[in-house]
């Protein structure tokens, strides 16, 4: 009795189920299409309004700007922001639709501050007048950006002035440990033990040779005097404070060797060619060796144990405006620091 009551139960639950013949084929003429679901579009509704087509034209313009373009990024900003704007004038005026509203208006939001952001970032630098020289000249050329060259002259270097006749370093008193400056305005005057070595003309770094030994060994004095032959007025950084920045700025560092470089060079060039002008100090441009700026060091910081007697210090004073005669003193000076053969050969 229970098998056949389970039978039974069975039979009526498959009983639902038809079975096709194997010969069957099913009409297909006749049939009817029926859509995936409720919401297919059967009518096409009506155009929305202009405003919604002005914002995706905002967007696509935005969109295809080239990366090429200068401003290609406060342009795609600035359309996009324009899209936003108005697509939440379409969905409450003519959609009536909240969600649309409330969407772009937080995309409105971003897109405006990014806007803002980068029209900031953009915003000329005023750089000070008694810089502006400085800066065309010596750091515009090698693509220093007007912010960062505000960084390094804003923070920790001031500007200080000289009379005619003040000393800017003396001759053995004066640390080379403390600052690094550049001449603005006027003139000065280098000379060791009275003897008159070269001068220093606007845009030059007054104490670059005595920067570059002390890289080496600190606790040096100056071994010139440098006064001012005019009033003057010069760019004074604080050592420590530059040397910690400038490890921060590896681009700007690179560009203070090269300038502390071709600054050596050209007052190598003026102690051989006493007549070397401003004007024709702007003419060098060329890095310099290691052996030159050896060389200068030598001139102008180790002269004392290269030539005690008043007349090697002549012969030392002397030099010689030809390329022969400067390529064989830097080949003595390279000599007189130890260069090694392979490094004489690179450097010289």
């Amino acid at each position: 009795m229970l098998l056949s009551r389970v039978f039974k139960m069975n039979t009526t639950a498959i009983s639902p189920l038809t079975v096709t013949p194997l010969g069957f084929i099913p009409d297909l003429k006749n049939a009817t299409l029926v859509p995936f679901n409720e919401t297919a579009c059967e009518n096409w509704k009506e155009i929305h309004h202009l405003v919604f087509h002005v914002a995706n034209i905002c967007f696509a313009v935005g969109l295809v700007i080239p990366t090429t373009l200068n401003f290609h990024m406060i342009f795609l900003r600035g359309l996009l922001t324009i899209g936003c704007a108005l697509f939440i004038i379409w969905a409450t005026l003519y959609r009536c639709a909240l969600d649309i509203m409330i969407w772009n208006s937080v995309f409105l939001v971003v897109n405006l501050l990014h806007f803002i952001y980068l029209v900031y970032k953009r915003r000329p630098i005023k750089i000070e007048k008694e810089l502006s020289s400085l800066y065309k000249r010596m750091f515009e050329p090698l693509h220093v950006p007007p912010e960062l060259f505000q960084r390094l002259t804003g923070q920790f270097c001031n500007i200080q002035t000289l009379k005619t006749g003040q000393a800017y370093a003396a001759e053995d008193k004066t640390s080379v440990d403390d600052r690094l400056s550049i001449l603005l305005k006027g003139k000065m005057k280098v000379s060791y033990r009275g003897h008159f070595l070269h001068n220093i003309y606007p845009c030059a770094f007054i104490d670059s040779p005595e920067f570059r030994s002390t890289q080496m060994n600190r606790g040096e004095k100056f071994q010139v005097t440098i006064v001012a032959d005019d009033n003057c007025k010069f760019l004074c950084w604080s050592r420590e404070r530059l040397t910690y920045f400038l490890e921060s700025e590896p681009f700007l560092y690179e560009i203070f060797k090269y300038l502390i470089g071709k600054d050596i060079t050209n007052k190598l060039y003026s102690l051989n060619d006493p007549t070397l002008n401003d004007k024709a100090s702007k003419k060098i441009d060329r890095q310099p060796s290691l052996c030159s700026q050896l060389s200068v060091m030598q001139m102008r910081n180790s002269m004392a144990s290269t030539s005690d007697s008043e007349d090697g210090l002549q012969m030392f004073l002397r030099g010689t405006s030809s390329a022969s005669s400067l390529r064989n003193n830097q080949q003595e000076f390279c000599n007189a620091y130890g260069v090694g053969r392979l490094q004489h050969d690179a450097l010289c």
